[in-house]
């Protein structure tokens, strides 16, 4: 993964999604058209707090989020999500 440029907006986290399951647990191929798209990724860059919310959550922190949540974004042919930090449900 290159080294991002830039900067993100206040309240805001970008995060790079871990990889869908290429097997179940019981061994089973899942084929591309029948893959989930994964709900949790580790946070690249992060935005300064807002006025009303400090920011909880740095860089390298693993998140879990809504099925729908965030932007997605592609950067020099890598894929993100651009969110902000109320769209996170879970840190770890």
């Amino acid at each position: 993964m290159a080294e991002l440029k830039g900067r993100i907006l206040a309240g805001k986290i970008l995060v790079k999604p871990s990889e869908a399951e290429e097997k179940t647990s019981g061994g089973i191929i899942i084929p591309e058209s029948a893959k989930e798209k994964p709900q949790q990724g580790t946070v690249i860059m992060v935005g300064a707090d807002k006025s009303d919310e400090p920011m909880e959550i740095k860089v390298g922190d693993i998140v879990l989020y809504g099925k729908y949540g965030g932007q997605e974004l592609t950067i020099d042919g890598d894929d993100y999500l651009l969110m902000s930090q109320s769209d996170v449900l879970f840190i770890s």
